[in-house]
């Protein structure tokens, strides 16, 4: 009769779009009505001038205030409530469950939602090293595992077109599935229904470039006093923000190398391997470096960082695409230094093993973090253009 009458509280709370009692969602709720009573930590960072604009908090609003947090962890460390008092206020953590729910919830197709729990490091290892395996078995079966190409070719050894056929689809189905979570998401939460459309305009230029600016930044990685992030302890540290720019950063550079390889061989003829000081080499060479350091720096932070400052139980996943961001960059780099050498085709099997698993994996791993969380920043910046009397959201 208890269990009957829990699941018909809930059933009620999901018909009126109230959070679910006993969720993660419900803890960030509570946790919120005592972070609205204190506003001690309002200048911190954009989660709570936003909580201030909010009375009560529905799921829309949990999960885009759990979206924008960035999890720096100053507001927990400034926090009078926080564990052991008896209010239990731990922002950071509270919300870092929630975003594995909003990766879970706005997963497409929502049946692969699951996957965000299970994709740790164990698993992101074993499909990198699967494919890995598989590719240098196809070149030992072909008596070109240690044969080098004359001209030193990487399409001498795995043809361009099958690279394409194996790469691509699985790339484009990646980019599908982000960009339709996102949607859903960006429609629950969206601020303005009601603003009139001509302002409307105008705001979200504004805030665009705004959002723009903040995520490429990374502006609430400082802690909202400028001097970063906490980590193992009360200690302040800018090198969480370093880490993160350089792997950032990395990724977009080594993302360019490829774009503008693409570029180079369709418009122009020019087949890859290319030399220094090409483009694309250039650009690989710089962001294979920034991505390498920076992932590393990620790792050891992740593994001293303090148990309070996030979710336990996404750390897995967390090392996971930090293991893969490393790993490709690392084969990357080893494949050019190894060019025209016996450990050529081996190193090319390995690198596109991992760029493979990568990919396989992006849609349902810690990337989606940065999907969601520039969709908040830009939600962000349009709501606190408006006025606060409009009805923002399911405000």
């Amino acid at each position: 009769m208890q269990q009957l009458d829990t699941l018909t509280r809930q059933a009620r709370a999901l018909a009126n779009g109230d959070v679910v009692s006993g969720t993660p969602e419900a803890e960030v709720a509570r946790q919120l009505q005592i972070c609205n009573a204190c506003r001690y930590c309002e200048g911190f960072c954009a989660v709570f001038p936003a909580m201030t604009r909010r009375l009560e908090f529905k799921p829309a609003d949990v999960h885009y205030l759990a979206n924008l947090c960035h999890n720096c962890g100053a507001c927990l460390h400034a926090c009078q409530y926080a564990p052991p008092h008896e209010f239990a206020v731990n922002v950071p953590q509270a919300m870092a469950k929630v975003r594995l729910q909003t990766y879970t919830d706005f997963a497409w197709p929502p049946s692969l939602g699951r996957l965000y729990q299970r994709n740790g490091l164990t698993l992101a290892l074993a499909v990198a090293g699967a494919l890995a395996f598989f590719l240098l078995l196809t070149l030992w079966l072909k008596d070109a595992l240690w044969r080098v190409p004359a001209p030193a070719d990487f399409y001498a050894i795995f043809p361009h077109n099958l690279l394409v056929s194996l790469f691509a689809p699985v790339f484009l189905f990646a980019v599908l599935a982000l960009g339709l979570g996102v949607r859903r998401f960006w429609r629950e939460v969206t601020p303005g229904k009601d603003a009139p459309a001509a302002a409307m305009a105008d705001v979200k230029t504004d805030a665009a470039m705004e959002a723009t600016h903040d995520v490429l930044r990374l502006k609430y990685l400082d802690g909202g006093h400028g001097e970063g992030c906490n980590n193992e302890d009360d200690a302040w540290t800018l090198w969480r923000r370093r880490f993160h720019h350089a792997t950032f950063y990395g990724f977009l550079l080594c993302f360019a190398a490829t774009s503008v390889a693409t570029l180079y061989h369709y418009l122009a003829g020019w087949a890859a391997p290319y030399d220094l000081p090409s483009l694309p080499k250039l650009l690989g060479v710089t962001g294979g470096l920034s991505l390498l350091v920076g992932t590393a720096g990620l790792f050891v932070l992740n593994l001293r960082r303090h148990p309070q400052h996030g979710d336990a139980a996404q750390k897995p996943m967390d090392r996971g695409f930090i293991a893969l961001l490393f790993f490709t960059s690392l084969t990357g780099l080893a494949l050019w230094l190894a060019r025209g050498t016996a450990a050529m085709p081996a190193l090319m099997a390995a690198h596109l093993g991992v760029v493979m698993a990568l990919f396989l994996t992006l849609p349902y791993g810690k990337f989606a973090h940065g999907i969601f969380r520039s969709a908040a920043l830009l939600k962000w910046a349009i709501e606190k253009r408006l006025p606060s009397q409009l009805k923002l959201g399911d405000d």
